[in-house]
Formats: C-alpha cells, sequence, structure tokens
C-alpha cells in the first residue's frame, strides 16, 4: 500500500516575533513587492481586487502593520498631520467640524495626530512640533509666527495651515471672520428694539482669541447709534452664573449677546432663578445653532454659523503636500445668519 505524505501545516510565525511583509506574503501566496503596493495604496501598480483581499486578510491574520518609518523614508516624507489641541474647551460645533476633518483626512490616507502641550506657545511650540516631523501641520486659532512657520517648514513639513482671524506670513489660510457672529446678534437686537445690550466674555483659558472679536463684532455694529454696550466676564459654571444673575436688574440691561448658545443656555436658566422674565425683561443671543437650543422654553434665538468644510481643509492640505512650492491659500469662511426663535 502507497502511503501519501500529508501535506505539512503552515509554519506559524512565533508569536513573539513581529511579523514582516514577508510573512504576509508567504501567507497570501504573492510576492513582497505586490503586499507593499496593497498596503501603501500604490496606484501606479494595478492589482486585482482578489489579490488585494487576500493580502489585507494576511496581514489581518498575521497582525501585521506597515512599519510608519519605513514608509515616510521610501516617500521621502511622512503622512502626519499633526492638530495643536485647542488651548480651550471646543463646543460641539468645532468638535462637529474635528470630527469630520480628521475622517476626510484619513480617506486620502494621511494620519492625523494631535499634539497637546502645556505652556508651549507660537514660535517655541513650533519647534516642538517640528521634532516629530509632520508633513502638515494645522493650527486651529494659533498664535504662530513667520518663524514658526519657517521651523516648521524647514523641519520637512510640506503644509502650514492657520485657522483663525489673520493669515500668517508663509503659511495658507483659512480666515475666519469671528467679529461677524457678533455683528449679526448685535444688528437682530438692535433692530427688536433693544437698546442696552450686554455682551458674555468667557473667563475660561483659551477663549479670548474667539470672544474678543465677537465683541468687537457687536461694538462695531452699534458704534454711532444710541445703543449701550457692557461687556460682562463669566466663567462656564453656574457659580457664576447666578451671581451675574444677582446683579442683572441693578445692570439694567435689556438684552444679552452671550456668546454661543451654551453659555447663553447657562446664563439663561440662572436669570429664570432670578425671576427675570425672557424675552420680555431680557431678550438673549446665542451662537452655534445647536440641537438642545430649539428643546429649551423659551427656544433660544441663535447666530448659525457656517463652518468650513472637512473636505476642502483636507484637500488643501493634500495639495499643499503635493506641490510645497506653490503659493499660499488664503481663504475667507464662517458666515453668519440670525435665527430668530423665542428667545429674543
Amino acid at each position: 500500500m502507497v502511503q501519501i505524505p500529508k501535506t505539512p501545516a503552515p509554519v506559524s510565525p512565533d508569536p513573539r516575533s513581529v511579523p514582516t511583509s514577508a510573512d504576509v506574503a508567504r501567507l497570501a501566496g504573492v510576492s513582497r513587492a505586490t503586499v507593499s503596493y496593497v498596503l501603501n495604496n500604490t496606484s501606479a501598480v494595478r492589482i486585482s481586487e482578489p489579490t488585494r483581499r487576500r493580502v489585507h486578510e494576511a496581514a489581518k491574520e498575521l497582525g501585521y502593520v506597515p512599519h510608519a518609518a519605513a514608509r515616510s523614508l521610501r516617500a521621502g516624507h511622512s503622512r502626519m498631520v499633526l492638530m495643536p489641541a485647542p488651548a480651550a474647551p471646543v463646543g460641539p460645533l468645532y468638535a462637529q467640524f474635528l470630527s469630520e476633518l480628521q475622517w476626510e483626512l484619513g480617506r486620502l490616507d494621511y494620519t492625523v495626530v494631535q499634539y497637546g502641550a502645556v505652556g508651549l506657545r507660537g514660535d517655541d511650540a513650533a519647534r516642538a512640533w517640528a521634532e516629530l516631523r509632520p508633513v502638515a501641520v494645522l493650527l486651529p486659532g494659533s498664535d504662530l509666527g513667520p518663524k514658526g512657520v519657517t521651523v516648521l517648514k524647514r523641519s520637512g513639513a510640506r503644509a502650514v495651515v492657520v485657522v483663525g482671524p489673520e493669515p500668517v506670513e508663509g503659511a495658507h489660510a483659512l480666515l475666519m471672520d469671528y467679529a461677524a457672529v457678533g455683528d449679526c446678534a448685535a444688528r437682530h437686537l438692535y433692530a427688536r428694539g433693544r437698546r442696552r445690550i450686554g455682551v458674555v466674555v468667557p473667563q475660561e483659558p483659551g477663549v479670548r482669541s474667539f470672544s474678543a472679536p465677537r465683541l468687537e463684532g457687536v461694538r462695531g455694529a452699534l458704534r454711532g447709534t444710541d445703543a449701550r454696550v457692557v461687556e460682562l466676564p463669566l466663567a462656564y459654571d453656574e457659580t457664576s452664573a447666578a451671581r451675574l444673575a444677582a446683579r442683572w436688574r441693578g445692570l439694567g440691561l435689556d438684552a444679552v449677546f452671550a456668546y454661543n448658545d451654551e453659555y447663553a443656555m447657562l446664563l439663561m436658566r440662572a436669570l429664570q432663578d432670578e425671576g427675570v422674565r425672557i424675552p420680555e425683561d431680557t431678550a438673549v443671543i446665542g451662537a452655534d445653532d445647536l440641537m438642545l437650543g430649539r428643546l429649551l422654553r423659551p427656544r433660544l434665538s441663535t447666530v448659525h454659523i457656517e463652518v468650513p468644510s472637512g473636505r476642502e481643509l483636507a484637500e488643501l492640505v493634500d495639495r499643499a503636500v503635493r506641490d510645497p512650492n506653490a503659493a499660499p491659500e488664503t481663504h475667507k469662511v464662517l458666515g453668519a445668519s440670525m435665527v430668530h426663535r423665542d428667545s429674543g
């Protein structure tokens, strides 16, 4: 009787060893070059869909992950987009924008890394970011200067994009007209007969770069009129709101632009607890047009803000990475329109 030898089972890699592209190639039955083309999304070489599927399945089974540093060496740059963590707490509107932006950058094969650094600002922060060798840096509301942009570019950053009220020499810019938000709220209140208007200025660190232009927008809209504008410092907590509400009648205000919907809801509740009628005694206006504001009673009037598209910003980053010598682009974004409801 002839015995047929059994085909030996494939030898699994030692669980203590790091799987390599060669392991993936053996398991998928393809060359290492094919593994590289598939896992690095190389578009210059046509790979059939079944082969791509086999490579991805083999990589998943082995727990293989391409080495980012090796890929960066081959490409001549990394795929890391660095985003410094905002210095101030972000609201739902901005958080949604960041989420969309990260998804769109991921779709373009970039890895988004948020960098948190306490106490580092401006050009000093740029040197810390440069150590990570990102291919692009996105700076929301940053106080970065031209020297910082130069440091980042010399370290290999192909794109530096600032998102804020003013451009920075050498960087691409999305200019956010925060003053337009205050202007919109002020014109609405004035048209409805309000003449003694308070403006909430949050006391949380890092918010000033957003709140100061909104305050100036209110002042600019009412300059030369018979209206009076009063700055109202307010921390985002119930105690601070209660203290402000307790002295409200002494302030003689008939309206308030509360910076955003969250501060508006905080102050509105404190005013109602003091017996201040809204909008009869005081009109209250927020900004951001959050869903929760529509559920309040009275429903919150607000400034609807058109934030930049995450896809458009991701495509700007991609264009700059592909052509680092192109002239910096500047785009004006952030439209503002009034949503009139019950509170003012």
